[in-house]
């Protein structure tokens, strides 16, 4: 085990997800070996999704010109007789993930096909196909894992955890530590914060282990 490990609660569909990716990614390449890493679906509301097309472009016109992106993020994955139930692509990589594929990759290829290609990833059928096979999982064992009640439990169970921490905004990132200390944060897509609290963890943990070969355990009274 890592002196520090963050968990990642995050929505396939969510914008904002979609660009802490790149922030997600970079950290796990400077912190190999010295951070444990795990993301967790965190699953919005029905009443979060846009209510139409335009409103979900007006939403990504705004969020890309605050990020500076050189491309708008694709609406075409809505579809209004949905009704905000979009937990087929969520359920899908959770499937993936009791199926062996536990890494990134196959959420993220359901990020890309909806945000960036449009694809309409909240039927399920869609969703199986954009994972299972660039990732070598047979369709039918995906799907039937994606529409079982174990992967919607456990689904279920990381979004109340989420919850649990009193946020609500998406993408958020827990961050704990060998000595007990707890660093939240939510909503936030830049790097600068994340760095910043994991070293100050990194180096609090490695005070502690020299403090110890020094001193040894406390003295009992």
């Amino acid at each position: 085990m890592a002196d520090v490990k963050i968990t990642y609660y995050l929505e396939i569909l969510s914008s904002w997800c979609s660009y802490a990716e790149s922030v997600w990614a970079d950290l796990q390449r400077t912190y190999a070996g010295r951070v444990d890493f795990e993301w967790k679906i965190a699953l919005m509301h029905r009443s979060d999704f846009p209510v139409s097309r335009e409103q979900c472009d007006w939403f990504y016109r705004r969020s890309g010109l605050i990020m500076r992106t050189p491309a708008m993020l694709n609406s075409g994955w809505f579809q209004a007789e949905r009704n905000g139930d979009y937990e087929a692509p969520d359920l899908v990589a959770e499937a993936a993930r009791s199926l062996g594929r536990a890494d990134d990759g196959p959420r993220l290829a359901l990020a890309k096909a909806a945000l960036g290609e449009g694809r309409p990833v909240g039927d399920m059928a869609v969703a199986v196909a954009v994972v299972a096979k660039p990732f070598k999982l047979d369709p039918r064992k995906l799907r039937r894992a994606a529409e079982s009640k174990a992967v919607r439990d456990r689904v279920h169970a990381t979004t109340a955890e989420f919850r649990s921490h009193q946020i609500s905004q998406r993408p958020a990132f827990v961050l704990t530590d060998a000595i007990g200390d707890t660093a939240v944060f939510s909503g936030l897509v830049k790097p600068e914060p994340l760095r910043a609290t994991i070293d100050n963890m990194l180096d609090d943990c490695a005070a502690y282990r020299a403090h110890a070969v020094h001193f040894g355990p406390p003295p009992h009274a």
